[in-house]
């Protein structure tokens, strides 16, 4: 796998500045055991409470109990049921990840919790975005509810204080995972994110889907309410919340969209209510139904607003359908607070059905973009319905200057220099000596250089990205690593060889009789270290040389002296205790 391809598809060009490598050789021995004690909890606790895709689709997906997968295997794997693999650079954007998702590409964040954090993470991790997400995705209606969504979900438009309140999430769960990161920098992290969260005023659409998302693809339950299911990544890769959720302490309520997108989330903490959806074909129907009242659907002045208050790439559609991408910052409204003017700032691209315009990309458009919204006086129909042959009934050609009032009252006064068709419609204009006025304020002057006038009467569509992402982001540049390039190996300590000696035990490659010395040692080094111990408990017990041999009894006195020293402790170890027999 390539950071540019996967085994079946192309990863778009967009998207290449959140693929990442996956350095297998970073996974240190202890790491493994994380991804080991995780896989045999949950695939134990689940396989009888869990969707019925959940126990076939473990081995179908390339996830394996003993090892942290490859996502090249996880690639390959995932091929039949229509799907790819990517990996990526820990907690991306919402549309980037719906993005992916629309393509057919479940991203994987490489990354894996560590110990401490065992049973749960707020930040995405391998076990989360492997184990948790790729196994449902070999139900054919569920992996087109994801697909579909990602589909809707990538045109969705968030605000500037949500983007800021993504980084600050961002910045939280990178934190919560850093071993050296301290209560203090964590409470000034959580500070920081609260305030961002109470200055976010807008309940932006991406909010709204994204919370969808969390109800429904992360923290889904189906079936009944009084005996659910468990289908959301969230819950799947989580020791603690998957039990969590079953229990009395949680409420569980019937799927509703209403509900869902109106309720919050705390990504740091355990859910208080879950919701229970019939079947993924309720799923289906919800995202739809909500997509109708999306701007990439309902266009006009509100989405218009929408994309300004992104502060970031949008695209804007006409309903000649002309395409414009870029930076919205201004708009001008009328008496009536129809948008009648839009603008863009920076680099813009204009496009037609997703396909950039031959010499109006980027660097023609350097500096922005602008043209009316409206209707224009004195023709027998809309603009955008004209050939240029109807122009000529109007003595309008190549050469000709034109003066045209539109009815919102702007002037556009200038001299046709060339246009657009499109089907055999006028799509641009692009005119010199060009002057452009509403009011008394000028919108263009003629030194600013020639003009391109966009032709259509009505906004239709107004969504998140590019119109044409592979031109407007093909100078993104790529993170291939070199071929043959050469990573540093992780430094190991004493307690991951430890751990690494354990694991080739269990493997075959090493005697268990060195298991007494590795017992000793860890009593003397890492007294507080209970996974080993467990890992080792279950090699002593399946062994009849060891099954009553000393040392297995005072491996098990010093796991219950630990949940006696560190309450927190109890839970996964009892847990781990009951798997003890389980090869």
């Amino acid at each position: 796998m390539s950071a540019t391809q996967t085994l079946n598809k192309k990863i778009p060009a967009h998207l290449l500045k959140y693929v990442a490598k996956q350095d297998y050789t970073q996974y240190t021995p202890v790491n493994q055991a994380v991804w080991r004690y995780v896989m045999r909890q949950n695939y134990h606790f689940l396989k009888d409470r869990a969707h019925s895709a959940y126990r076939n689709g473990l081995q179908k997906s390339g996830i394996l109990m003993e090892r942290i997968p490859r996502v090249e295997e996880m690639d390959a794997c995932l091929q039949p049921f229509g799907w790819g693999a990517v990996p990526i650079d820990g907690l991306i954007p919402g549309v980037a990840f719906f993005d992916f998702q629309a393509h057919g590409l479940l991203p994987i964040a490489t990354d894996i919790r560590t110990l401490e954090h065992i049973s749960y993470t707020p930040a995405p991790d391998i076990i989360h975005e492997a184990a948790g997400h790729a196994p449902i995705l070999c139900d054919e209606t569920y992996a087109h509810y994801v697909k579909l969504f990602g589909k809707i979900g990538r045109n969705a438009l968030a605000s500037k204080e949500e983007h800021e309140v993504f980084q600050a999430t961002r910045h939280l769960s990178k934190l919560m995972e850093d071993p050296n990161s301290t209560p203090d920098i964590i409470a000034a992290a959580e500070k920081e994110l609260q305030e961002k969260v109470e200055q976010s005023d807008v309940i932006s659409e991406a909010t709204q889907i994204s919370r969808l998302y969390w109800w429904t693809v992360e923290y889904g339950l189906i079936g009944d309410c009084d005996r659910p299911s468990i289908y959301g990544a969230g819950l799947l890769s989580s020791t603690g919340e998957s039990r969590h959720c079953l229990s009395d302490q949680v409420k569980k309520l019937p799927f509703d969209l209403e509900t869902c997108i109106q309720t919050d989330y705390d990504v740091t903490r355990p859910q208080p209510q879950l919701f229970v959806c019939k079947d993924f074909g309720q799923l289906i129907e919800a995202v739809e139904l909500f997509s109708r009242r999306m701007a990439f659907k309902t266009g006009g002045t509100q989405g218009l607003i929408k994309a300004v208050r992104s502060g970031d790439t949008a695209t804007a559609e006409y309903s000649s359908g002309l395409q414009v991408s870029g930076t919205f910052d201004k708009l001008t409204f009328d008496d009536h607070g129809e948008a009648v003017y839009l603008q863009t700032m920076g680099p813009t691209a204009l496009a037609h059905g997703g396909k950039e315009l031959p010499g109006h990309g980027k660097a023609m458009h350097s500096d922005g973009f602008g043209s009316p919204v409206g209707k224009a006086k004195g023709f027998h129909k809309p603009l955008e319905l004209l050939s240029p042959a109807d122009l000529h009934l109007y003595d309008i050609h190549i050469g000709s200057k034109i003066e045209w009032n539109f009815e919102s009252g702007i002037r556009v006064h200038g001299v046709i220099k060339d246009w657009i068709c499109r089907q055999n419609r006028i799509l641009l204009l692009t005119l010199s000596s060009c002057t452009v006025v509403y009011r008394d304020k000028i919108l263009f002057r003629p030194e600013w250089g020639d003009y391109d006038l966009a032709v259509g009467e009505k906004i239709t569509s107004v969504f998140a990205g590019a119109a044409d992402p592979e031109q407007f982001f093909a100078d993104v540049v790529e993170h291939e690593q070199q071929s043959g390039q050469t990573h540093q190996l992780p430094s190991l300590s004493t307690l991951d060889h430890l751990y690494r000696a354990v694991r080739y035990v269990r493997e075959g490659k090493e005697s268990i009789t060195i298991l007494p010395t590795i017992v000793r040692t860890l009593n003397d080094l890492y007294p507080e270290d209970w996974l080993l111990r467990i890992e080792i408990l279950e090699l002593l017990a399946q062994t009849p040389l060891f099954a009553k041999h000393p040392i297995k009894k005072q491996v098990e006195e010093h796991l219950l002296q630990l949940t006696e020293k560190k309450p927190r402790l109890k839970s996964l170890i009892d847990n781990g205790m009951k798997l003890v027999n389980f090869c």
